[in-house]
């Protein structure tokens, strides 16, 4: 009898940030959760020595062949890329597949579209041809952050890439060797609100981190033992004289956020995390985005303010700026009037959400 063909199906879920938007690329800690909008990867194998890979959400497709070496990749190819990382880690196709992409996960909206693509690519290959180590989900993230990020050289961190292959409420520690922690599997009352405003990431995040960096830079020359990451918000005044004025509040606002997301931290790691208290966090980390950083958008302003004045506990932007998507904590019995306030805030969509817990085979 002739044997039947392997078949592979693989969800990566979407993510949303709660704290440290603009902090991972400074080596800065940050919350985050998964959340169950998912890209959908279904593989079977075929009879070639290509991958054919249909995208029908989007209309495109692609033929990749297994053994195609990628010695130059074209900017934001993330299938050759994650191919390119993968055969370092022993990972290398040695059959085809017909590789079928979908999924409810938007596109340009802050939830990492993107990231769950290139997550749910890597595991499907590793799934389908191993490596030459243990398959974790540390394992999948960090090789997605490669293939997306380093491969690149783009000015992303790795929350994105961690966030969707571990899953759950994450704070991670993004310096040199991230690590991670699973703070909680839930949260009641979370809700994103889709702007419809395109964002842009890439140019957005380019020009705050070299801003944010080179503040850093200034301080670090006159104080050579100066790590951003044991800083502390009250150390502000010791240090702002060292930074040219029009650096200084990205100075601050770098110190800002990281004591946010340590008070996030504490609050999180509670059996009973107090969401009052969370979305007030939410809210302060939320101005210093809008009014110092600057990366809302008058829509954006508007479904955040619509949100609060419905009730929400706390709300922000979600990811790079200039667009995207909004996240809400909402009181027990609020999360209908609070999505409804933010649509009529301007607002494409608005949805609940449940924390996932990562990209998976199914």
């Amino acid at each position: 009898m002739e044997e039947s063909l392997k078949k592979i199906n693989i969800i990566a879920p979407g993510r949303t940030c709660l704290f440290g938007d603009h902090q991972d690329y400074l080596g800065l800690p940050v919350i985050a959760c998964a959340i169950d909008r998912y890209i959908n990867l279904e593989a079977i194998e075929n009879t070639s020595l290509s991958f054919r890979i249909q995208m029908p959400d989007i209309g495109e497709e692609r033929v990749i062949d297994i053994d195609q070496k990628f010695d130059t990749i074209k900017r934001r190819d993330y299938f050759a890329s994650s191919l390119k990382v993968l055969r370092r880690y022993g990972c290398v196709p040695d059959k085809g597949y017909d590789v079928n992409i979908i999924g409810d996960l938007p596109v340009n909206a802050g939830v990492s579209s993107s990231s769950a693509l290139i997550i749910a690519w890597i595991r499907f290959l590793l799934e389908a041809f191993g490596a030459d180590q243990k398959i974790t989900p540390l394992l999948i993230s960090r090789i997605g952050y490669e293939a997306e990020v380093l491969e690149h050289m783009e000015p992303g961190g790795l929350m994105d890439q961690y966030s969707i292959g571990i899953g759950n409420v994450l704070f991670i520690d993004t310096a040199e060797k991230a690590s991670y922690k699973i703070l909680q599997d839930k949260i009641e009352g979370l809700i994103v609100g889709e702007s419809g405003v395109k964002k842009e990431t890439i140019n957005t995040l380019g020009n705050l981190k070299e801003k944010a960096l080179k503040s850093i830079e200034y301080v670090t020359l006159k104080n050579p033992d100066f790590d951003i990451r044991l800083a502390v918000l009250e150390e502000y005044q010791e240090y702002v004289g060292c930074i040219p004025e029009e650096l200084k509040l990205y100075f601050f606002a770098a110190l800002k956020n990281h004591s946010i997301t340590k008070k996030a931290l504490e609050e999180f790691k509670k059996d009973v995390p107090d969401m009052k208290y969370i979305g007030h966090l939410m809210n302060e980390h939320h101005l210093i985005l809008k009014d110092i950083l600057k990366v809302t958008v008058p829509r954006i302003d508007k479904m955040v303010k619509n949100a609060l004045d419905a009730g929400a506990y706390g709300v922000k932007i979600v990811g790079s700026g200039g667009g995207g998507s909004i996240v809400a904590i909402a009181p027990k019995g609020k999360e209908q009037e609070i999505a409804a306030a933010i649509i009529k805030g301007e607002g494409k969509t608005a949805y609940v959400v449940n924390v996932d817990p990562g990209v998976r085979v199914v």
